[in-house]
């Protein structure tokens, strides 16, 4: 077994989810870990959100010295840490789990947007995560109408410019990611008015 399945099993066994695992040329071990996520049962109220704490970082990093001391793997330092605002997508599970959040996804090829103007060559898209009508695809939509500056009035009688979006199968990623938006206010989903990276 490699190191990174003994990792993964520990990580799981703790009852946590492995996030990313990491090791740099320079001897940095970084494990990315988080709760376990279960979708919410329909009919019944939404359980609050909880989060990794620092204990939980701790007791993984206590097992994991010893876990790595036996398996005798050189590293340096050993960092422990959840996933944080611009988490990596990864699974599918990850996708079910932030469908409606604003996502950055990064494509192998370019791939143009359906039903808009979009450049041949680009790769990368910021928008709302939603699935597609097929049920099987997924889909980044946004407009690009540039978000109202804070205390600007916007009439109501403006009609808002139109959506766009990219449709793509998880093949299709190099990487995706939550988008890092700082809202002093709580993380909330846009599903429109965010600009295309």
């Amino acid at each position: 077994m490699s190191w990174q399945d003994t990792v993964t099993q520990t990580v799981t066994g703790l009852g946590f989810d492995l996030v990313d695992l990491e090791r740099s040329a320079g001897g940095l071990l970084r494990v990315t870990i988080d709760l376990p996520w279960c979708p919410p049962v329909p009919g019944q109220q939404a359980l609050p959100e909880q989060f990794v704490t620092v204990e939980d970082c701790e007791t993984i990093t206590r097992q994991l010295h010893y876990l790595l001391e036996v398996e005798g793997l050189e590293y340096r330092r050993l960092e422990v840490g959840s996933p944080g605002i611009d988490r990596l997508l990864r699974h599918e599970v990850d996708f079910i789990r932030f469908e409606g959040h604003v996502v950055d996804v990064s494509l192998k090829a370019p791939i143009g947007a359906t039903g808009s103007g979009v450049a041949a060559n680009r790769k990368k898209f910021r928008g709302t995560l939603e699935r597609a009508a097929d049920g099987l695809m997924w889909q980044v939509v946004w407009s690009d109408e540039p978000p109202p500056k804070p205390g600007q009035r916007v009439s109501k009688k403006r009609a808002p410019a139109p959506l766009q979006a990219m449709t793509f199968s998880l093949d299709d990623i190099q990487q995706a990611r939550l988008a890092p938006i700082v809202n002093f206010k709580g993380r909330q989903t846009l599903s429109t008015g965010s600009d295309p990276v």
